[in-house]
């Protein structure tokens, strides 16, 4: 399906207000250049310091500066704050189209795999789960997946994200829904992560801050993994966690190099 031309409306403000409720809200020129450089179908763009976020465009994103410039409205400060629920210091929002959840399916389920799922077992935290997501666009991971009641395109998890939910497939699923592929879960009794190579179609499945894995998604699991940790610390923060479990990948030989 083709994503909706970005509006270049006389009146903005109504726009946005017509718009918003059914869009994914970008905070921030990071987000936005995120976004357009992942592909996501932008609707409408505003900014309250046009000339500052083409200057940023121009100092860190040559690539979509042209691009910006065609998208990005100039309001008055006052009305770009009462559009936002928290603004942001660049001065920037804009309204996407959410990728349809037929595509996110097909993309995590496609195989072979040549890149990791993260799946969060009933995350708590909205912002752990936006850096999480964060972390996995950076690695090339194949997508980022939740189970249980958090919307991984909440408007938190999205800032969290910084506009890298364009960059992967991000679904919430049921265990049952998973796509297919071994499950490596993290969990303080499993094998050190150190004696493993994790295959690049691996379930990497993390637990929730407060609870650990759900027993649906342990009963799942095909192995248990643990990261390395001194004794008496009792655990590391789900970003962390996810970070270093991707790096473990990576530095194995899952992930292509830059180029």
């Amino acid at each position: 399906m083709t994503d909706p031309a970005p509006e270049t409306p006389a009146d903005p403000v109504s726009a946005w207000r017509r718009l918003a409720g059914a869009a994914v809200l970008l905070d921030g020129f990071h987000a936005l250049k995120h976004a357009v450089r992942f592909g996501a179908g932008i609707r409408l763009a505003l900014t309250a310091d046009r000339a500052g976020a083409l200057a940023l465009a121009d100092e860190l994103a040559g690539d979509v500066r042209d691009t910006l410039a065609e998208l990005l409205i100039e309001v008055p400060h006052e009305t770009y704050a009462a559009l936002v629920p928290r603004p942001h210091p660049t001065a920037v929002a804009a309204l996407a189209v959410r990728p349809s959840r037929a595509d996110n399916l097909q993309e995590l389920a496609r195989t072979p795999r040549t890149a990791p799922v993260v799946v969060l077992d009933d995350p708590r935290n909205l912002g752990n789960a936006g850096a999480v997501i964060r972390l996995a666009a950076g690695f090339g991971a194949t997508g980022v997946v939740t189970t249980g009641t958090l919307d991984p395109w909440h408007p938190t998890v999205v800032r969290g994200g910084a506009g890298l939910h364009f960059a992967t497939a991000v679904e919430r699923l049921t265990v049952e829904e998973l796509p297919p592929g071994p499950v490596f879960a993290l969990d303080p009794e499993g094998e050190d992560i150190r004696s493993l190579k994790l295959p690049d179609d691996a379930l990497l499945a993390f637990g929730s801050e407060r609870s650990g894995l759900s027993a649906e998604l342990r009963a799942r699991a095909d192995h248990l993994v643990a990261l390395p940790m001194r004794p008496q610390v009792s655990s590391y923060n789900l970003a962390t966690s996810v970070a270093m479990t991707l790096y473990h990948w990576s530095a194995t030989g899952g992930a292509p190099h830059a180029s």
